[in-house]
């Protein structure tokens, strides 16, 4: 007896529809204040139309901060850390999931286990370790610890292992494939969709990341998020300006899921057919 599913009413689509106006009213609040002057907050009837003021604002925002610096600097650090992790972390969910060599298991629950240690623990060794290399004020210290993370072993090895069947494998190693020719041949196609998530939120981290870009930055060559702060340093916070920094710094996240959604979508899709 096949089961049918019902096309959803009028209550789901109200709720849905309230859901998504709740997420999306905080960036249009954002936006607005950007585009308007600070004196709005004040108003006990703030207006709920933009103003005129969001493009005089963000020249005052490149001109307040290196923020051009800013975005070139978060831009080079989260492309960098977002290719690398989602590549490293194939690699090794590949090794994890489908190949058999001494060790893996305990490997792999190392690696797991390192998730539960929280980060602020390794930033005074990590500090010296960057200084010491005389890295310390320069991109790489902050590129350079965050070029895979356990979380994305943890991620790819269990989408691989779900979505690359023994038998696939064993067909390319019939047809003379190497290991290199297995993995990016049939594994990376294969996981492709978990590959797309895994960049979504690397990137994402990566750019909104605060605490180790603070420590090892010099004022001088600041990220993104180091730039949104000293434009909140002084003793008057003029929230015109400093959210539409904002804005503009939410810019590059959108352009980056626009670009990923497709294929978020479609794992989402794929993974729903398959339960």
């Amino acid at each position: 007896m096949n089961a049918r599913i019902g096309r959803p009413n009028l209550l789901v689509h109200v709720t849905l529809a309230v859901f998504v106006l709740g997420s999306l009213f905080p960036f249009y609040w954002q936006f607005l204040v950007a585009s308007r002057d600070t004196s709005m907050l004040g108003d006990a009837i703030p207006p709920l139309l933009p103003g005129g003021n969001f493009f005089r604002n963000a020249g005052r925002v490149f001109e307040s901060v290196a923020f051009w610096k800013g975005l070139l600097n978060s831009v080079i650090v989260a492309g960098t850390v977002t290719l690398t992790t989602v590549l490293f972390s194939s690699l090794a969910g590949f090794a994890f999931a489908k190949l058999r060599f001494r060790g893996s298991n305990p490997l792999f629950v190392f690696i797991v286990v390192t998730l539960a240690v929280p980060t602020q623990l390794g930033v005074i060794p990590l500090f010296i370790m960057m200084a010491e290399f005389g890295w310390a004020g320069h991109l790489q210290a902050v590129i350079v610890p965050n070029l895979v993370t356990a979380f994305g072993v943890f991620w790819m090895r269990q989408y691989t292992m779900d979505a690359l069947p023994y038998e696939l494998i064993e067909a390319a190693r019939v047809d003379g494939c190497s290991v290199v020719r297995i993995f990016a041949n049939v594994c990376l196609p294969a996981v492709r969709p978990a590959a797309a998530v895994l960049a979504m939120f690397t990137f994402m981290m990566s750019w909104n990341d605060f605490l180790w870009p603070l420590i090892v930055l010099d004022a001088d060559n600041p990220t993104v998020q180091l730039a949104l702060e000293r434009l909140q340093s002084g003793y008057y916070i003029d929230y015109s300006l400093v959210l539409a920094g904002t804005t503009l710094a939410t810019i590059p996240i959108l352009i980056v899921f626009l670009l990923l959604g497709r294929q978020i979508v479609s794992g989402i899709m794929q993974g729903a057919v398959k339960g």
